[in-house]
């Protein structure tokens, strides 16, 4: 019964469909059918935005370069306190899927739970003691529940259909978060930032004229060849930097839209201002103007990006993976933050902030 014990059982697979499928989704999709697998319309939507990209790139990348590990609570009769020992970990912990790596693992459900509020894995095999082995990712979009049919989840679910097929709540490890998921958090925001995008992308591709020839008032008209053979002989001059000549009939008069207000850059700062609040990733890291404030190096601002954007999601899946379902009663998980803190993990990160993302505007993807 020890907890290195490498004998495997199969655990249960589902019974029939009994609702629909998930939207986008192909039909019959079933669980380990990973080229069936979507992350779903909302999804895709949100990560269009730049500044969503961007934020949740940097959290997934922190968290899913983390290792776990495994410890005991002990009482330390002499400071009267519990103390953390680390144990031997479980095998999955440094493996949790056979088949893809802990990054791709661990940087998935974070990006479920970003979004979603909630991710899922499947329990694809347990060891002679009864604990799970091995698991595999279920995407929180292809996940429903008839007892749980709000966006927002109190608890775990007592029922779960995967794309419409019914799967064993007891072979399913549920991580519920403790906030809403940014897609039905930020619609509004979300939905603003696409059609802004949009317009930006619209104006880029507008010709606009540079300017327009005005007739002065009281003078003879001029026909619209004559006009036309005007402002090409006036471009003409002007490409080659030769001197233009206007009749005294005609004013060249330029047009007052500038570049800024043609790609909406308040605008867009605005919406990507609203979009860091709503992820918790702090403006600076993704290059955005923040007045006054300087962090003062490096670990100042992974502190900053741990606390308020990345350790909520990341005690959502130790504290999960802690319960008795999944590790035996006594022990518990948590992730290894002393490479980051110390900057190890975020020093590639940091160079691709500092040098590829420099518009500060909504191009912090």
């Amino acid at each position: 019964m020890g907890i290195f014990n490498r004998t495997q059982s199969k655990a249960a697979i589902s019974p029939p469909p009994k609702v629909a499928a998930a939207i986008g989704a192909p039909a019959g999709a079933q669980v380990g059918d990973y080229y069936t697998y979507t992350q779903g319309q909302l999804f895709d939507r949100a990560v269009s935005v730049p500044t969503i990209q961007r934020s949740l790139q940097l959290i997934a990348s922190v968290i899913g370069s983390m290792r776990l590990c495994m410890y005991n609570e002990v009482w330390n009769e002499t400071t009267r306190e519990s103390e953390q020992i680390r144990i031997a970990p479980r095998s999955w912990l440094s493996k949790i899927n056979p088949n893809t790596t802990n990054n791709f693992m661990l940087s998935w459900t974070v990006s479920d739970i970003f979004m979603y509020g909630k991710a899922f894995w499947f329990i694809s095999s347990r060891s002679a003691d009864g604990f799970p082995a091995s698991f595999s990712r279920l995407p929180a979009a292809m996940i429903t529940s008839t007892d749980q049919t709000q966006y927002i989840w109190f608890s775990k679910a007592n029922n779960l259909y995967f794309n419409g097929t019914q799967i064993d709540v007891n072979d399913v490890v549920q991580f519920v978060g403790g906030s809403v998921g940014l897609v039905y958090a930020s619609q509004r925001t979300i939905a603003t930032s696409i059609k802004l995008e949009e317009a930006r992308y619209r104006n880029s591709s507008s010709a606009i004229p540079a300017g327009v020839l005005e007739v002065q008032a009281g003078s003879e008209s001029l026909s619209p060849v004559e006009l036309a053979d005007l402002a090409a002989s006036f471009n003409q001059a002007r490409m080659t930097n030769q001197t233009a000549a206007l009749s005294p009939e005609v004013r060249y008069k330029e047009t007052m839209t500038s570049p800024d207000k043609m790609l909406l850059i308040d605008s867009a700062e605005f919406q990507s201002m609203e979009l860091s609040r709503a992820t918790g990733v702090p403006a600076y890291l993704l290059n955005l103007s923040v007045g006054s404030y300087a962090y003062t190096n490096s670990v100042e601002a992974r502190q900053d990006l741990w606390t308020f954007g990345c350790k909520q999601i990341a005690e959502c899946i130790t504290q999960t993976l802690s319960m008795n379902q999944i590790t035996p009663q006594g022990t518990y998980i948590e992730f290894d933050i002393d490479d980051f803190i110390d900057g190890d993990i975020m020093k590639e990160t940091e160079t691709m902030t500092e040098t590829n993302y420099t518009n500060g505007v909504t191009s912090a993807s």
